[in-house]
């Protein structure tokens, strides 16, 4: 089993937001719920990305797990907008690869997640995620 790292990025190169593209993709051809259809194009994909950098605030996290073989997850943090509401962010796209899936990563991003958060002093996160997925039970088992 291949070494994870976790780490933030901050800025994408062109490898990068391919990498994060391909991982979407996979996600929602394995029909995950991450608010994206079936049918979704690899170039539709990597814009996505290149614009959830672009919109980035200075406290948007965006987490990328790598193994020997390159991003096998990710997960972002990203802060509400509202002036009184400066404790209160969302988590959005936890997607671990499948061939990587069952290795506690996802868990591992949450965690480096939750860290950032508390660094920030937000001490809301609120996501959502399918009843009954295996998401679902990832998010009850960290309380």
């Amino acid at each position: 089993m291949n070494a994870v790292t976790i780490e933030r990025v901050q800025s994408a190169s062109d490898d990068v937001v391919q990498e994060l593209a391909v991982q979407l993709l996979d996600a929602v051809n394995a029909g995950a719920g991450v608010s994206f259809m079936r049918g979704l194009q690899l170039d539709e994909a990597a814009a996505w990305w290149r614009k959830i950098f672009g919109a980035a605030s200075s406290r948007t996290v965006i987490l990328v797990a790598r193994d020997d073989a390159g991003i096998v997850g990710t997960v972002q943090l990203q802060p509400s907008w509202a002036p009184n509401q400066p404790h209160r962010a969302d988590v959005a796209k936890l997607i671990v690869h499948p061939r990587a899936q069952r290795r506690g990563i996802a868990r591992a991003l949450m965690n480096e997640l939750e860290r950032h958060a508390r660094r920030q002093e937000i001490t809301l996160l609120l996501l959502d995620t399918c009843k009954g997925s295996p998401a679902e039970q990832l998010y009850a088992s960290l309380t």
